[in-house]
């Protein structure tokens, strides 16, 4: 019987009867990672916690744009530094990711990327970065080159990517195809439906997105390990106007599939399932605060916990200035709850 030799983890009973639902078996890495290892990472909002935990292991941590010295935390915090290996800000898709290694090689700016308000203009691409703007378009785009440098280093400097995938659903520039992390005048600019168009891409495209950003990492180092994990925060709004319970399941869906796909068929590509861990039938509500969105600060540790243990590695216990990373302070996509009707 082909069932006969499996392991108790792959029985739903043994999991449901055992200790804690045998989370300790859920992830067996498909490569190892050691002290010392160059780790960087980019993604959604959860990913923020990621880089927290990274940064207190034995790994290396890279940060190409640290906050300038002396700055308090929470002011580094609202301008992006800390938060992922550069200060990109929240990458929600695998389209922004691919759009900014696109960029960061070719040093390019876009024109339809400078947005205003108030008399302040602001990186569309980055919108949440610099909160309280910029004095004029050249200030941004000094400010996006040298950023853009600060990528390619990132690139040049990593032995292991981590990248953790958000959302399908995007705004961008009917135009030129440019995404954006934040819906035109959510933060800044102004929305007009002639130049600006909704986006929720599919499996074929998140995966051609996927599998072109892990070209062009492999361009500078040929033996780069991915980790490719899944948000399990949901959406906090749909552009559908379908409900959003049903556009979160088939974001995650997509997602998940495709970096199961990627894994599966690619030796130096894992797949580590956070979204499982926290979002997971067995556990669902218990893993978040009581607004049913953000992931409890013990649902985290618990996720990064298995992380460490499955590749025998340690941490330095958290402090008051590395507590995870609130949605309302750094999360572009949590502003949209203002406009839920009342």
């Amino acid at each position: 019987m082909p069932y006969r030799d499996l392991p108790p983890q792959s029985f739903w009973k043994s999991c449901r009867d055992g200790d804690g639902f045998r989370l300790g078996d859920i992830y067996a890495p498909r490569f190892a990672l050691s002290a010392g290892d160059r780790v960087a990472t980019a993604g959604s909002c959860f990913a923020q916690n990621i880089s927290q935990e990274l940064r207190r292991s034995e790994l290396t941590f890279v940060d190409t744009e640290p906050a300038p010295r002396g700055m308090l935390p929470g002011v580094a915090r609202a301008f992006g530094y800390g938060l992922f290996s550069a200060r990109y800000g929240n990458i929600y898709t695998a389209r922004q990711m691919r759009q900014l290694l696109d960029d960061a090689i070719d040093g390019r700016v876009h024109d339809t990327a400078i947005w205003e308000s108030e008399g302040r203009f602001y990186d569309a691409l980055r919108p949440g970065v610099e909160p309280e703007g910029m004095d004029s378009p050249d200030e941004v785009v000094a400010h996006r080159l040298s950023h853009l440098a600060a990528v390619a280093s990132v690139v040049a400097s990593m032995d292991v990517f981590v990248l953790t995938l958000g959302l399908t659903e995007s705004w961008i520039d009917r135009d030129s195809g440019l995404v954006f992390p934040s819906a035109p005048g959510v933060i800044a600019g102004a929305y007009d439906s002639t130049a600006h168009g909704f986006v929720n891409f599919g499996f074929a495209e998140v995966m051609d997105d996927l599998r072109a950003v892990i070209a062009v990492l492999r361009m500078v180092r040929a033996d780069l390990r991915v980790i490719l994990t899944v948000s399990p925060v949901p959406l906090t709004a749909t552009a559908t106007g379908g409900h959003v319970l049903s556009a979160t399941t088939y974001s995650k869906s997509v997602l998940r599939a495709v970096a199961g796909e990627l894994a599966a068929t690619d030796p130096l590509v894992d797949y580590f399932p956070s979204y499982e861990i926290v979002a997971g039938l067995p556990f669902g509500p218990a893993n978040y605060q009581k607004n049913l969105r953000n992931v409890s600060d013990a649902a985290v540790a618990r996720v990064m916990d298995l992380f460490f243990a499955a590749h025998d590695l340690s941490r330095e216990a958290s402090d008051e200035t590395d507590r995870p990373i609130r949605e309302e302070e750094a999360c572009e996509e949590a502003l949209l709850e203002a406009f839920a009707a009342q």
